[in-house]
């Protein structure tokens, strides 16, 4: 299956976490095929980064610095996007972290809230935002970043937090699926492989027990046995699926 470059040219896509890994390659693959990409992430820097390439390449981005976690920001974050840009037609849920880990008698609950806040309730909230607009066009494009973890819930041992948010994202998008099926609007979930992120390199470089046992032998093991894939790889999968009618799928890469 291959993109319809033409389906999606003129069109604006809302990109969080885009500053850097996944994010960042999905939202210049979005840009190469002709959309208006409104990049979100909170560091400006990395923003900037990435307008400057989706430009130098004869594409089109807006930045827009927010943190997910503010209430407030999160909520006026769909106006201000259209305001900029134009409706949203895209949007892709990928902004989450990993944090806490550790043994779960030991990860405090606010961490776990926090948690339950950026990886759940975010992508949650902006649906719900771009939806109305998406219904009255018939047409939108909804997927949330998600995990092999979500279905391999014993694959990350001390990252109960991340594990749980992934399955709930799950459910909470193919839930929305069926909720919106036959009105040109398709929610699907995507799980991205094993990918060479920064998240990755960071787990790597942790002694072993540090943040949760076994994980950063885990992830140097897939790295020096080259099983991780590069964030373009990974969001070619993506994108390729992007044009498909289907909808409540989990996609993997």
């Amino acid at each position: 299956m291959s993109i319809d470059t033409a389906e999606f040219a003129g069109r604006v896509a809302l990109v969080t976490g885009a500053g850097r890994g996944i994010g960042r390659a999905i939202a210049e693959g979005l840009a190469a095929r002709g959309a208006h990409v409104a990049l979100v992430a909170r560091s400006s820097d990395e923003l900037d980064a990435v307008v400057a390439a989706i430009e130098s390449a004869g594409g089109l981005a807006t930045a827009f610095v927010r943190d997910l976690l503010d209430d407030g920001a999160r909520d006026r974050l769909v106006d201000e996007v259209e305001a900029a840009c134009g409706p949203v037609a895209v949007l892709i849920n990928n902004a989450a972290i990993v944090d806490p880990l550790g043994r779960s008698t030991d990860v405090p609950l606010d961490a776990f809230e926090r948690a339950l806040r950026l990886n759940v309730v975010a992508p949650a909230v902006l649906s719900f935002r771009v939806l109305p607009g998406m219904l009255a066009a018939g047409w939108g494009r909804i997927v949330d970043v998600s995990s092999g973890v979500a279905v391999r819930n014993d694959a990350m041992i001390g990252a109960n937090a991340y594990t749980t948010t992934k399955a709930a994202l799950e459910a909470h998008a193919r839930n929305l699926a069926a909720e919106y099926a036959d009105s040109g609007v398709t929610v699907n979930v995507y799980r991205p492989g094993v990918v060479d992120t920064g998240m990755q390199e960071w787990l790597r470089s942790r002694p072993d027990g540090e943040v949760a046992t076994g994980l950063p032998a885990s992830f140097r093991r897939l790295h020096d046995e080259g099983a991780l894939i590069t964030p373009e790889r990974s969001a070619a999968g993506l994108l390729e699926r992007l044009s498909s009618t289907e909808t409540g799928q989990a996609w993997s890469v």
